[in-house]
């Protein structure tokens, strides 16, 4: 029962969270530039976005496997989008 996985939902949360963690990104960075709206839209995207991920893997604990590699994957991605070429990386 544990090992039952659905490949689209794990796709499904891989991507969600990748999105939902990319959106986390850019709300901080709106926030550190003190871009109200911006940071706003971020924030209610972001929630949005969780909510998709929260509850499909609250029904299979192996999706949270697959929610921790959407969130890694999204957040390297969006910080290497925000990453200047001039910036260390």
């Amino acid at each position: 029962m544990l090992l039952n996985i659905d490949p689209l939902i794990a796709v499904g949360v891989v991507v969600a969270t990748a999105v939902t963690d990319a959106a986390y990104v850019f709300f901080n960075a709106a926030v550190t530039a003190r871009r109200r709206v911006p940071a706003a839209n971020w924030s209610a995207c972001w929630y949005l976005l969780s909510a998709f991920a929260v509850i499909n893997y609250t029904e299979n604990a192996v999706y949270v496997a697959f929610a921790a590699l959407g969130s890694w994957l999204g957040a390297f991605a969006s910080v290497t989008w925000l990453v200047h070429p001039t910036s260390p990386r």
